[in-house]
């Protein structure tokens, strides 16, 4: 699936019955797709259920029921699940401490241009951020990006066949880089046609 369309999803009274259920399947799913790269920073790995989780909430929250308010979720979440030769991720600078935070957004100027993630032994593919609309200031770095990781044939050839897929950042004040542990590898490779 490509697109969630309004046939997807559950009408706000169906939603509400199994709210629980439902969102507990879903915060199963996403801890295999959780992909910290260090201390202070993660990709959270969207695919169609986690994006039908947010149009739902969204939903629920903002109690939309009309046809064009539900469209409108749509456009803005269908952009955010990969179509079978992509990876799509949304990029977290996770600090607790709020000054801790504004300082490292401000060293971290340009980090959404540095994530990679690699599949085997070939290139790095770096992240293509933010394609909706910048989120980076003169002084500062967003904590929250949007990227995307186009592969080759070849590479979602090796993905599915069982490669080590890695994930990292270069940016010179935050140089890390992690192995997926078996589950999300599995994860991510279910995600490639």
């Amino acid at each position: 699936m490509n697109q969630l369309t309004r046939n997807d999803l559950y009408s706000l009274e169906k939603y509400s019955a199994i709210k629980t259920e439902y969102r507990a399947r879903v915060m199963e799913h996403k801890k295999h797709r959780r992909v910290p790269i260090g201390e202070h920073a993660t990709l959270y790995f969207e695919d169609a259920l986690t994006m039908q989780y947010q149009v739902q909430e969204m939903l629920r929250l903002e109690r939309i029921f009309e046809s064009e308010g539900i469209q409108e979720e749509l456009d803005v979440y269908n952009p955010l699940i990969p179509n079978g030769s992509n990876w799509k991720a949304t990029f977290m600078v996770e600090y607790d401490d709020v000054e801790e935070r504004k300082k490292a957004l401000a060293k971290l100027i340009g980090i959404e241009n540095t994530v990679w993630v690699r599949v085997g032994d070939f290139e790095k593919v770096f992240a293509i951020s933010n394609e909706d609309l910048d989120r980076t200031a003169p002084d500062k770095t967003s904590a929250v990006h949007f990227m995307r990781f186009e592969l080759t044939p070849e590479m979602i050839a090796a993905a599915k066949q069982g490669a080590a897929i890695k994930a990292g950042i270069d940016h010179p004040a935050y140089r890390k880089e992690t192995e997926l542990p078996q589950d999300k590898r599995d994860s991510l490779a279910g995600d490639l046609r």
